[in-house]
């Protein structure tokens, strides 16, 4: 797969099925999309290519700061490249490309990239305001040559496959649900720092991970999860919360690995959430924590098995 960062240095002579979007999560609903642009690029002799964003638009244009993503650029370049994508565009997102016009944007698409079919989701807009829908891109295209494919929403059930979805279930501690539509566990990568050394005080040693701003953090209680260390892979139970039995304090991300032996500190790790265990509550004292910490690692083992 070849990547690319700025068009103005590519002429793109064969043509190409091009997709655009954040691709946030890479969902069941991209993997669709991405299924049929792949195999109709091959069945045309034409280019597979994607165009996405980093950072992401939302992480721009969301005023607050508090703008949260289920996936960082390097993992959606990695899953992409699986895919078997022959393309990748990656475009720094900025004010000043929010503030182009679908036109200018697509035309600069065309000059650049040869774009013979443009394959979008039902619900996609791009440029200024938005204002480069369904409709109005088809009225580009034909000016400017390009067909577009329109895919539409995958469903879970009753509901529509999509990234704020995944990620207000991801907020509610349902990792399995989002699990389902994402095609796989939703998973973080951290760098293990040191804590304060009570889990370890407790019988129960854990690895306290610093994860990258935005990151989609599932909400506070404790989970049964696979923990990547190197190339190998290991059942854990993972805290996310306050510790409200030792008095409430900064939300931390703490994991138990279960049958290792080593330190960690320094490294990075990656956890796969695969099923919340319970809420986190207090405890009147360290004995009935405890005692609940080895519960929860039992019914990890089960889940896990």
């Amino acid at each position: 797969m070849r990547i690319i960062h700025d068009l103005h240095r590519v002429n793109q002579q064969r043509e190409t099925v091009l997709t655009i979007g954040a691709f946030d999560g890479l969902h069941l609903g991209h993997q669709e999309l991405l299924r049929r642009l792949i195999r109709r690029a091959q069945a045309t002799d034409r280019r597979s290519a994607v165009l996405t964003f980093d950072p992401l638009p939302r992480a721009v244009l969301d005023s607050t700061g508090n703008a949260i993503c289920l996936i960082s650029a390097e993992d959606k370049i990695r899953l992409l490249e699986e895919w078997g994508l022959e393309l990748l565009v990656v475009l720094p997102f900025t004010a000043e490309l929010a503030n182009t016009s679908a036109r200018e944007f697509v035309q600069t698409l065309c000059q650049h990239l040869h774009v013979t079919e443009l394959w979008v989701g039902w619900d996609f807009a791009l440029g200024r305001g938005r204002s480069g829908d369904v409709r109005t891109l088809r009225r580009l295209g034909e000016v400017m040559g390009f067909q577009v494919q329109v895919v539409e929403p995958v469903r879970d059930g009753q509901a529509v496959v999509s990234s704020t979805a995944i990620r207000n279930l991801i907020s509610q501690g349902c990792v399995r649900e989002a699990a389902e539509m994402l095609g796989r566990c939703h998973e973080v990568e951290g760098l293990v720092v040191p804590g304060d050394g009570r889990g370890k005080d407790l019988g129960f040693p854990t690895a306290n991970l610093q994860v990258r701003q935005h990151c989609a953090i599932p909400g506070a209680g404790v989970y049964a999860v696979y923990v990547a260390i190197g190339d190998e892979r290991y059942s854990a139970v993972a805290n996310i919360g306050f510790r409200p039995t030792f008095g409430a304090g900064e939300r931390t991300l703490e994991v138990h690995v279960l049958d290792f032996r080593g330190n960690l500190y320094g490294d990075q790790i990656r956890v796969q959430f695969v099923q919340r265990l319970r809420a986190e509550r207090r405890f009147p004292n360290a004995q009935g924590l405890c005692a609940q910490i080895k519960r929860d690692i039992a019914s990890a083992r089960e889940i896990l098995r």
